[in-house]
Order: C-alpha cells, then structure tokens, then sequence
C-alpha cells in the first residue's frame, strides 16, 4: 500500500501562519494539493476550498442512509492509497480523512461514523454570495500561479456559470477520480484533533 504522512507541524504552521498573507496561504494549499494530487484540475481545487467553508456540502438528515451508504463504499475497494488526513482549503476548518484508518484498524467504523455525523451537524457556513466574493479572491490568486491545469479556461468559466445559478457544490473531476480513487470522509478540526488525529501514528 501506498502510504505517506504530511508532518502535523507543517501543515499547521503552513495553513495558520500569522505571517503569512492570505494570498500566500491561498498559494501554499493549492501547490499542497498539487503535491499531493498532480492530476487536479481546477475543479478539484475549486471542491477542496469549498469544504473548507462548508465541509461535505450538506446536512445529514437521515443517519441510517448515511451509515449504509458509508458501509457500501467501505467495502466497494480493498485499499485506499494517499494520506491518512489532510486539511481543506487554507484556513484547515475541516480535514478530509481517508477511509482507510477504518480499513487498518486504527479507527472504529462507529467512532468514525460518529464524528462524521457532528461534523455535519450546526455547520456556520457563509452565504452564497459571501462565498462567490471569497471564490473570486482565491480564483484570482490562482490565476497569477500560472498553473499547467488542464481544460483550465473551460473549468474556471464553469465554476463562475455555476454560481452566477446560486449553486455551488462541485464533484471530483474525472481525471481526479480515475487517478486517485478517493474515499474520505470530511471531518470538522477540532473532532479530528481531539479524537481522530490521537488515534494515528505520528
């Protein structure tokens, strides 16, 4: 299996540095993600801000759907590679935690549904149009990176039409998906610090 950790201590000074400015956040969370995920397209990078302000997107209202859905995809792969966690966007509100710290044994599947549940839960998200406004800084900050994204035009034009229609979630692209097969759930900070992130090797 395919495992790599991201040092703690790095991610956090890299994503709450008080000396860093927010475009520089912005730039640091986008190469993490191209580090880590180097078929991203701009539509991937688009979702993992989002989650970072809104988590997975939705509220769970029916919690045995969830679970079954859950269990449905727990055992729809054998292994998933990538890290054990990482941290949305550039402020880290929420961590994406990869199904397999469930698969190795090193989290329950009920102590991990549970947490999921409240981090889904009394979610403080931003309106649309605060978003849009937050959207169109970061979407500014990528656009002097210069990046090698493919079908970037195309996307970055998508991603405006979608919120000039009052919506705003996105999936993985098919490049993402076909690359890297990803199976996480979103969890919120302060749950995975105090009772995911103890339970992980260092």
């Amino acid at each position: 299996m395919i495992r790599y950790f991201i040092p703690f201590i790095v991610l956090t000074m890299a994503l709450a540095s008080c000396k860093d400015t927010k475009s520089e956040q912005i730039r640091v969370a986008v190469k993490n993600q191209l580090s880590l995920y180097p078929k991203s397209t701009l539509q991937d990078i688009y979702k993992n801000f989002f989650q970072d302000y809104f988590g997975p997107g939705h509220i769970v209202s029916d919690t045995t759907s969830a679970g079954a859905y859950l269990d449905r995809e727990f055992a729809s792969f054998e292994q998933a590679d990538g890290p054990y966690y990482e941290p949305t966007g550039y402020n880290g509100n929420f961590f994406r935690v990869n199904l397999s710290v469930i698969k190795e044994g090193l989290i329950s599947r009920d102590a991990f549904f549970d947490a999921f549940l409240r981090s889904v839960s009394n979610i403080q998200i931003i309106t649309l149009e605060e978003w849009e406004g937050e959207w169109q800084e970061i979407d500014a900050v990528i656009h002097t990176m210069n990046l090698p994204l493919a079908d970037y035009e195309q996307e970055r034009a998508k991603i405006f039409s979608l919120l000039e229609q009052d919506k705003y979630v996105m999936h993985h692209s098919e490049p993402f998906s076909e690359a890297y097969d990803p199976h996480y759930r979103i969890i919120r900070r302060e749950i995975f610090l105090k009772e995911i992130r103890p339970q992980l090797p260092q």
